[in-house]
């Protein structure tokens, strides 16, 4: 059965190290994309799935900004990182690896995410929805995501390994009744 990608309902989180002392949170807050997953057989065949990077929200503006720069993001020539999936594998009874391509910066690397089926319901207003918690790391260097400065007392400002952690709710509207 195919899923679209509530954004309203869904959100991706990360977490990257600062002055290697504290870790630093935020999140995108447009998320669409589709995804085919069968509750009955607890399969799914495959995931799609697109962020809008201009939509980064990590509490701070000037941050934001920062990240939305060339310095990182480079949001005026790569706008979007995307994922799609390549293998769906079930490891438990609601538990999947899923392995895709995630795109940063024109950048692409397979990454594994690790995913718990969180079970289905209906709305109100007749929709039928499934939600889903992921999460996964990714060292942000591997996607071209390179500034740094060095630390006076050692380190780096930021962290290279970035902590993933999405919730996404899926819906799809009953079937048309055909006379």
């Amino acid at each position: 059965m195919k899923w679209n990608i509530d954004n309203s309902h869904s959100y991706a989180e990360f977490s990257v190290r600062h002055m290697m002392i504290t870790n630093t949170k935020g999140r995108f807050t447009k998320i669409s994309g589709s995804f085919d997953f069968d509750e009955a057989a607890l399969t799914g065949d495959s995931v799609e799935a697109t962020i809008e990077v201009d939509s980064i929200d990590s509490h701070d503006e000037k941050r934001d900004g920062h990240l939305r720069s060339p310095d990182f993001f480079d949001v005026a020539t790569f706008p979007n990182i995307t994922f799609k999936s390549t293998n769906v594998e079930k490891t438990g009874d609601n538990e999947f690896k899923v392995t895709g391509d995630l795109t940063v910066r024109d950048v692409t690397k397979s990454v594994v995410l690790e995913v718990e089926y969180n079970g289905q319901n209906k709305t109100p207003w007749g929709a039928t929805v499934a939600g889903f918690s992921a999460k996964t790391s990714i060292n942000r260097k591997d996607f071209g995501l390179n500034w740094n400065v060095a630390l006076e007392t050692g380190g780096w400002l930021v962290g290279e390994k970035v902590n993933i952690a999405l919730e996404i709710e899926g819906a799809t509207q009953p079937a048309a009744v055909v006379a």
